[in-house]
């Protein structure tokens, strides 16, 4: 069913600036509407998901979403909100990554059936590729004149920066290149609206003008806000850099967690971006969140739409089970379900020894499991008091004095955890070499 597009980002928070006449450009039938995408980097990161979502609403508003994998501009360099370029791909590079990105995007967007809004994924490249310097400066670049360029804010901040390294031409082009794509989609698909961070205002309004004054056409602008954290840290990044949407650079229960880790003001703004629940199903989940917010139900429900969406529904309830594990109850068959790689991120961090696995093979009794031989516990006494009090469980399962550690004991043939209490972790790493 076709939504107002422009009324459905409102509410949602996602709507920054927009210029005159867009919603009513939309209301009036179908069109076509594309979103910038950098292809630096063979996968998507969350940084780019507000964008992704924006298309996927306009698709289900019944527009035709575009992406625009940016292979030439990712040779340039986008000075927006940059202080220094990028380093530029070469075209192989560029294409694997666009591939990579496209499987990401159809998660999202519907490339593949025969309706008239199905998505497209294109790449600026191939119609760039061909036009030489004398052809653009003569039939783009004569339209924009460079006081029109100048008073760009990403242009001024690079021209007046104090460090005294300014702008290569190169950069400085980058509207130029992005505008003439907006020229280029309005051309061939008819489209009229260009969409991106509230940053690329300059650069889409660059398109615009290219439209008007080449083709005499009209096209449309429209910004979401850059997305921050309430905390005043960086959105999307860990310590260990971007998450990303790619499992083999942020696995699924990294990502479940950075979202279940949301702060309660940012959950109540992220709810509303990066899902598709209905706005009634969100002010009720907001609403019961606030009368307990200790039950981080809005933190749940986020983080299992994304994981679901961006990776499956199964990777959701593994990760749902590792987490348990550390925050919740579980039992022996919950710890031996986890894979090495997400054993080692669950209990990254968690104090460790390594033995040969041969100690392991022939029989470790408890107290030098937890003493003697790892210094979990600080002595031999304090370890037998914890055994005799039926604080002490191995792997989850309560254990006495009496019990050794064999080989039956290694997870993924790994590794053994060690337990006091409720909190207090300690993991045997069986070394075979």
């Amino acid at each position: 069913m076709a939504t107002n597009f422009v009324k459905e980002l409102e509410w949602r928070g996602m709507l920054h600036d927009v210029m005159p006449g867009t919603e009513e450009h939309l209301l009036s039938g179908m069109q076509a509407a594309y979103v910038g995408i950098d292809p630096t980097a063979d996968s998507l990161h969350i940084g780019h998901l507000v964008g992704v979502m924006m298309l996927r609403h306009f698709q289900m508003a019944g527009h035709k979403p575009i992406g625009l994998v940016g292979g030439a501009t990712g040779m340039i360099g986008d000075p927006s909100g940059k202080s220094a370029e990028r380093n530029l791909l070469d075209e192989t590079t560029l294409r694997m990554n666009q591939e990579a990105i496209k499987m990401q995007l159809s998660r999202f967007l519907d490339f593949e059936s025969d309706a008239e809004n199905a998505a497209v994924l294109v790449n600026n490249y191939d119609w760039m590729k061909d036009i030489t310097f004398l052809d653009f400066i003569r039939d783009v670049g004569k339209h924009i004149t460079v006081n029109y360029m100048m008073a760009k804010d990403s242009v001024k901040k690079r021209v007046s920066d104090e460090s005294g390294e300014g702008m290569s031409f190169t950069e400085f082009t980058y509207q130029l290149v992005q505008g003439y794509d907006f020229l280029h989609l309005y051309r061939k698909y008819n489209c009229t609206l260009q969409m991106g961070g509230s940053d690329q205002w300059g650069n889409i309004t660059t398109g615009t003008e290219l439209i008007r004054r080449i083709d005499g056409g009209k096209g449309y602008a429209l910004t979401c806000p850059l997305i921050t954290k309430a905390d005043g840290t960086k959105f999307g990044k860990t310590e260990s850099g971007n998450v990303w949407l790619d499992a083999h650079k942020t696995s699924p229960y990294k990502f479940y967690q950075y979202w279940l880790n949301t702060s309660d003001e940012d959950a109540e703004k992220y709810i509303k971006i990066f899902t598709f629940l209905s706005r009634e199903e969100i002010e009720g989940l907001v609403a019961e969140h606030r009368e307990a917010p200790h039950k981080r139900e809005l933190q749940r429900r986020l983080a299992e739409e994304l994981t679901t969406m961006v990776h499956s529904r199964q990777d959701l309830e593994n990760a749902v089970t590792a987490s348990s594990i550390l925050f919740g109850k579980s039992t022996a068959e919950s710890l031996r379900s986890l894979g090495e790689e997400t054993f080692m991120e669950v209990f990254e961090g968690v104090p460790q020894c390594h033995l040969p696995i041969g100690d392991i093979e022939s029989g470790l009794d408890m107290v030098a499991a937890l003493s003697a031989r790892t210094g979990f516990l600080k002595s031999n006494g304090e370890a037998l008091r914890e055994l005799k009090q039926n604080a002490i469980s191995v792997n989850k399962a309560k254990v006495d004095d009496s019990y050794t550690i064999t080989e039956k004991d290694l997870i993924s043939g790994k590794f053994v955890l060690l337990q006091r209490g409720k909190k207090n972790y300690f993991v045997l790493v069986a070394d075979t070499d």
